[in-house]
Formats: C-alpha cells, sequence, structure tokens
C-alpha cells in the first residue's frame, strides 16, 4: 500500500492568540505591504479564553488551494491571504535551494488546504482577522518548514496580525524601509512577566461593525489632521512611556496612558470626515463606570480601552476583579442570572457597598452587556499535539461544516 501513504495529507494544527493594544495603530503609508504610520504596542490575550485554531493540509492529491473559515469555504484568491501564502512557499523554496537536506522538496507543489475556526465573534473589533491571520503564517511555516521571524508576513495578512506572533508585551516597531524589512513585532515582556494583570472584556455587540478597520484606515489617513499629528507628536513618546510602564509593572501609569490613547484613537475617527462611530452609547457608560470608580478610591485601578468597535477591554490587578465584575453586572443587568454573563477564568462573588454604587451613580442599563469574558496575558502561538484536534479529516476536508 505505498500509494497510500504517499497520497496521505500532511496535517498541522496550531492556535494563535488575540491581541489588543494599549498604544493604537490606525493607518498605512502603505496599503498593499500593510506599514504602519506609527508604532503601537499590544497586550497578548490567553488563549485558553480567546484564540484562533487553523488546520493546514498538503497532498498531491488536492487539486487547488482552498480555505474555510468558521465551517464555511471563503475566496481563497483574496490578496491577503496570497500574500502570506507566496512569501511562506518563496522561503521555503529558498531554504531548498539553499540545499537544506532536512527539507522534503515533494511538497513545495503541493497544493494547500486550510480550515480555521474563531472561539470569538469575527469582526465585531475583537481583534479576530489578527489572531487569524497570525495562525495562518505560524502553521504554513510549519508545514513548509519555514523558519525565523514571521511577523513581516503576518503583517501582510492583517497589521496587527504581527503582534499576535508573541506572548506578552508586544510592539509593532513601525519602520522606516519602503519594502517593510522593518516594520516588524518585537515582544517587550514575556506573559509570566507581570502575573497579577487582569483582562475583562466586555462584549456589548458581537455583530459585524459597521465600518471596517481598512476603509476606516484610509478615510482617516485622507482626512484627519489630528490623526497626523498623532503618529508623528504624540505616538513616539507614548511608546517610551509605555514600555517603561509595562517594564516597572507600574500599573497606574500603564492605566493612564491605555485609556488617554484609546480616547484619542477615537478623538482621530470623530475628526475623519465623514466622521467615524465606533463606540455606542453601552461603551459611553462603560467609560464613565471606570472613571467614577477610580475617582472614588481616589486611585487608578482600572483602565479601559476601545479598538474599531464598541466592545470594551478593562485592564485591571487580579484583587480588583470581583469587585468591579460585580459592579459591571450591577450597572449592567444581564438578561440570564448571571450564569452564561461571564465567561472565561473563574471570578468570586462579593458584595457591592452601597457608598460605591452611589459614587458611580449611574442609572442601570439593562442587558448593554452581552456578556463578559474574564483572561490574563498569554503566550503566543503554538502547535496541537493531538492529532484528533485537526480541522481537516484524513480527505483534507473540514470534519465540520455549517
Amino acid at each position: 500500500m505505498p500509494g497510500d501513504s504517499m497520497d496521505k495529507p500532511n496535517t498541522v494544527t496550531c492556535t494563535a492568540p488575540v491581541n489588543i493594544a494599549v498604544i493604537k495603530y490606525w493607518g498605512k503609508r502603505n496599503e498593499e505591504l500593510i506599514l504602519p504610520i506609527n508604532s503601537s504596542l499590544s497586550v497578548t490575550l490567553h488563549q485558553d479564553q480567546l484564540k484562533t485554531t487553523t488546520t493546514v493540509a498538503t497532498s498531491r492529491s488536492f487539486q487547488e488551494d482552498r480555505i474555510w473559515l468558521n465551517g464555511k469555504e471563503e475566496d481563497i484568491t483574496h490578496p491577503r491571504l496570497q500574500s502570506c501564502l507566496r512569501e511562506i512557499r518563496r522561503l521555503a523554496r529558498k531554504r531548498r535551494n539553499d540545499g537544506d537536506p532536512a527539507l522534503d522538496s515533494k511538497g513545495l507543489s503541493h497544493k494547500v488546504h486550510i480550515c480555521s475556526v474563531n472561539d470569538f465573534p469575527t469582526a465585531a473589533g475583537l481583534a479576530s482577522s489578527a489572531a487569524g491571520f497570525a495562525c495562518l503564517v505560524y502553521t504554513l511555516a510549519r508545514v513548509f518548514a519555514v523558519e525565523g521571524e514571521l511577523s513581516g508576513i503576518a503583517r501582510q495578512g492583517s497589521g496587527s496580525a504581527c503582534r499576535s506572533m508573541y506572548g506578552g508585551f508586544v510592539q509593532w516597531i513601525m519602520g522606516q524601509k519602503d519594502d517593510g524589512k522593518d516594520s516588524l513585532a518585537q515582544q517587550v515582556a514575556p506573559e509570566t512577566h507581570w502575573p497579577e494583570l487582569r483582562v475583562l472584556v466586555l462584549v456589548a455587540s458581537a455583530e459585524r461593525k459597521p465600518v471596517g478597520s481598512t476603509s476606516g484606515m484610509q478615510t482617516s489617513v485622507q482626512t484627519s489632521r489630528l490623526l497626523k499629528h498623532r503618529a508623528e507628536s504624540v505616538v513616539p513618546g507614548r511608546m517610551v512611556e509605555m514600555i517603561e510602564a509595562v517594564q516597572r509593572k507600574d500599573f497606574a501609569a500603564f492605566a493612564e496612558l491605555t485609556m488617554k490613547d484609546s480616547n484619542q484613537f477615537h478623538a482621530t475617527c470623530l475628526d475623519t470626515y465623514p466622521p467615524i462611530f465606533y463606540l455606542n452609547s453601552v461603551s459611553q457608560q462603560v467609560i464613565k463606570l471606570v472613571h467614577r470608580y477610580n475617582r472614588h478610591y481616589g486611585e487608578t485601578r482600572l483602565a479601559y480601552t476601545f479598538d474599531a468597535g464598541p466592545n470594551a477591554v478593562i485592564y485591571t490587578l487580579q484583587q480588583h476583579v470581583p469587585e468591579f465584575v460585580q459592579a459591571v453586572q450591577h450597572f449592567f443587568p444581564p438578561e440570564t442570572n448571571g450564569g452564561q454573563f461571564l465567561k472565561g477564568l473563574p471570578v468570586d462573588g462579593v458584595a457591592l457597598s452601597e457608598e460605591l454604587k452611589q459614587a458611580i451613580g449611574l442609572e442601570p442599563l439593562p442587558k448593554g452587556l452581552s456578556y463578559v469574558i474574564s483572561t490574563k496575558v498569554g503566550p503566543g502561538p503554538c502547535v496541537v499535539e493531538d492529532p484528533t484536534q485537526h480541522l481537516l479529516g484524513s480527505d483534507g476536508l473540514p470534519k465540520k461544516t455549517v
């Protein structure tokens, strides 16, 4: 039966994390290579709560490259997908031509089947494309035995995907070169660096956002003078301050920079013409809640940040999580009795003091939030060793489809 083993697909499955920027990336200087107008910095979230899983299989029996996302076949000819595929195959051929004896050259001409699943809402402003493209590039690299710097390839799929190639705290250095070779991600501190830091994702809407990031950025670059000022005069200093705050584990400095940068990013969206509104009334309530909570305690215990969507990401320290989650449940009464409202890491229940409720003094907003994900800082992409976890069957087709 030698023919069978020849046709058996070479299959690899990997997972990759979501990252949430605390110094935001908004605007490109080169659309095709996805080169940003400013550097950015993010926190990688733990994959136990939020991740993309991707299986890539190659076989000489496959007729064409194909891709399935969340159970549905998608267009493999999408330019950004093609950029990643082309670049990985180019590097694989280069390794073979350089005479690497460990490289099996037969597989280089084989077509690929890709199957990818997110365990969180796609295109809702929760960095799904970052996790998705990071996972794709990492898995393709494993299949084609490509080693070395991969963040530059992930960047060509989705800008912020380059930051999901690492765990912990990650900066994306904007770079200066026209070819983008120096526009890469770099780890600032590993996921073990600040164990007390916690992350709460407050999902106000899991729907697709009305203005996608790509088109939003283009309009901002063309019309917002504030965006230009931000990129040139504000972000360079903030990057230095943020890296120092992370390295010192200085929560107050980290939190203030995070909130100010989120506010300024959304101000550039308002300064865009016509303006872009990613925040909604629930987002605004969350912002008030955080500031009033901090003011009540006379110190910065919470920080919010919002990407291109209405969902809030809250950074805080472990000891403040139970009370803040209780405050969220009080001011955003969930539809359920709290059962599935809180997902992820378990949180102890505590009583909320009347004093704190009064100090916050907001009118409760029933059903304002769909659910809350409790998580922490986590590692970068990893290989799934268990073959039963492959998303593609031995025939190279998805085990589950919609």
